[in-house]
């Protein structure tokens, strides 16, 4: 039938946490330092947090590819 909303039984093999890339970790620094400069740049009333918005996607993306990159350097390396 459908899904009771119980758990199954079956017991899942627990996972080890992954270590971030360092250069994710400074992709993430730049981001959020990004975020917190548009923010501050529009209260002023400035134009300006439109580039920090920008470099914000940027470096997020950036955060995501390292991160990305380094599981797939972790599967590969354990094969």
């Amino acid at each position: 039938m459908g899904d009771t909303g119980r758990r199954s039984t079956a017991v899942s093999p627990r996972q080890e946490p992954i270590e971030m890339p360092r250069l994710a970790l400074y992709a993430l620094a730049v981001c959020l330092l990004a975020i917190a400069a548009a923010v501050v740049s529009f209260t002023q009333g400035s134009w300006l947090g439109i580039v920090w918005v920008l470099l914000a996607g940027l470096s997020s993306n950036m955060c995501w590819y390292y991160v990305k990159r380094g599981k797939a350097d972790d599967a590969y390396q354990k094969r």
